[in-house]
C-alpha cells in the first residue's frame, strides 16, 4: 500500500481520537495553539481563541475527499508584509523556534530563518493572512514523482505548503513526524517557499522538512530536481486569500 493511500484509508475509517485519528479534531487543534503561545509567549488575542472555540472548521464535502483532501487544518499568520497579509517567514520561523524547544532538530546550514531575505513565498504563490486560518490539505502521490518546478505549473486553485508545513509539524500535528520516522508517510518539500542557499538573490531551493532517527530535519532541495522520499503536498484555502504582490 502506497504512504498517501495509508494515510486517506485511516481518514475514510473516521477513527476517534483516542484511536489515533491521523487528522486532530478542532477541539484537540485549538488547544495545541494555545500550549504554543503559551510557552513561546507570541501574544496571540485571546478572543481569537474563544472565537474558534465556538466555530466549526470547514468540513470535507464527498468531492473534496474526492479529491484527495484529508482534513481541515488551523494555521496562524504571524506579522505584517507591509501589504495588509501576514508575515509568511515569520509564520514558519516561530513554529520551527517551537520545534526546537520540543524535540531534537537538525538544519541545514543553508537555510535559516535568521536571514529571512534569503527565504521567501514564491512570487505566484498567494499570501497567508493575519490571524488564525484553515485550510484543507492534501498530499497526492503523483507529485512524489514530480519537482516542485513542475508542481507549480500545475497550481490553480491549490497551492503548495509554506509556513503552513512548519506548524502542521511542530504544533498541530506532531505526531505526522513521527509517521516520517517510521518511512509511513514521505517527508515533505514545501512548495510555497523559496530559498537562496548562498545569499544572493538565487532562489532556486525549497526547504524541505523530514524526521528521521528521532530528529525533525530542515533541509533544503533545488526545485528542478526530482527526490524519490519527498512529497509535495499542496492545500486550499478555506476562506479567500488574495495573491501575493511581489
Amino acid at each position: 500500500m502506497s504512504p498517501f493511500r495509508f494515510i486517506h484509508n485511516i481518514f475514510l475509517k473516521s477513527n476517534p481520537p483516542s484511536r489515533g485519528a491521523i487528522i486532530l479534531p478542532n477541539t484537540d487543534q485549538i488547544k495545541a495553539w494555545r500550549r504554543a503561545d503559551q510557552k513561546m509567549g507570541w501574544g496571540i488575542d485571546n478572543n481569537q481563541f474563544e472565537m474558534l472555540e465556538k466555530s466549526f472548521p470547514p468540513p470535507l464535502t464527498d468531492n473534496d475527499r474526492m479529491q484527495g483532501f484529508i482534513g481541515s487544518v488551523l494555521f496562524y499568520g504571524f506579522g505584517e508584509d507591509g501589504r495588509g497579509n501576514s508575515d509568511a517567514v515569520l509564520s514558519g520561523k516561530h513554529a520551527w523556534d517551537y520545534a526546537i524547544q520540543r524535540r531534537k532538530t537538525w538544519q541545514c546550514e543553508y537555510v535559516n530563518f535568521n536571514k529571512p531575505k534569503d527565504i521567501r513565498l514564491r512570487p505566484e504563490a498567494p499570501a497567508r493572512p493575519k490571524g488564525f486560518y484553515y485550510a484543507k490539505i492534501r498530499a497526492e502521490e503523483k507529485f512524489k514523482a514530480m519537482t516542485v518546478s513542475q508542481v507549480r505549473k500545475t497550481l490553480t486553485t491549490d497551492t503548495g505548503w509554506g509556513p503552513e508545513g512548519f506548524q502542521f509539524l511542530s504544533i498541530t500535528h506532531s505526531h505526522f513526524a513521527d509517521l516520517m520516522n517510521e518511512r509511513k508517510i514521505p517527508f515533505m518539500a514545501l512548495a510555497d517557499y523559496d530559498v537562496a542557499p548562498y545569499g544572493y538573490n538565487d532562489f532556486f531551493d525549497a526547504p524541505q522538512l523530514f524526521c528521521s532517527n528521532n530528529k525533525l530535519g530542515l533541509g533544503i532541495g533545488n526545485v528542478d530536481r526530482n527526490y524519490p522520499l519527498f512529497g509535495i503536498p499542496t492545500l486550499r484555502f478555506a476562506y479567500g486569500c488574495v495573491a501575493a504582490r511581489n
